[in-house]
């Protein structure tokens, strides 16, 4: 189990679309191999896993925590 300074949590929720991909590829550059950037999202970000398996390849984990029906939580950990 990971402590919470091992845990970065975005809660996208209130920003503006464009604006989310932008925040999340910032706060994952900042983050060290065994880090989790937890986001809190409306909708499913199935794309933006994809977007990380294209730039991101074998260097995260994906795990859906929660899975709708009103917020989706996903834990993308860092694994180097």
């Amino acid at each position: 189990m990971k402590n919470e300074n091992q845990t970065v949590t975005l809660d996208l929720r209130p920003l503006p679309p464009y604006q989310r991909h932008s925040l999340i590829f910032e706060t994952w550059g900042g983050l060290a191999a065994g880090q989790t950037l937890k986001i809190i999202n409306d909708h499913d970000p199935k794309p933006l896993k994809y977007q990380f398996q294209f730039e991101h390849a074998d260097t995260f984990e994906w795990e859906y925590v929660q899975s709708g029906p009103v917020d989706w939580v996903v834990n993308i950990n860092k694994i180097r």
